[in-house]
């Protein structure tokens, strides 16, 4: 058995994607970062970016290892305010189902 296939098996061990949308322009990949680790490991988390002048979307991506501690944190952080803005957050689904 492989590791990518432990989470068919056990749900709550598979990694999530996170997307966030309304952040502030000024948000940093690390201050991301920072929001989502009381709730556990954080793989990457980035804050979307036009690929020609680099400015912020508005929007971000957070990957969490165990999909438990990901629900938890969309379940405390959707509809909070980071950054002076209210943020939405929630599962982004697979590309691959």
């Amino acid at each position: 058995m492989e590791w990518s296939e432990i989470g068919y098996f056990w749900p709550q061990y598979a990694t999530m994607n996170i997307k966030i949308a309304n952040i502030s322009l000024n948000t940093t990949d690390s201050e991301i970062r920072k929001l989502f680790s009381p709730y556990g490991n954080v793989d990457s988390a980035m804050v979307n970016r036009n690929a020609l002048n680099g400015r912020s979307l508005k929007s971000g991506q957070v990957n969490m290892p165990v999909a438990a501690q990901a629900k938890q944190a969309i379940a405390s952080l959707d509809k909070t305010t980071f950054d002076g803005k209210i943020i939405s957050v929630s599962e982004q689904p697979s590309e691959f189902y």
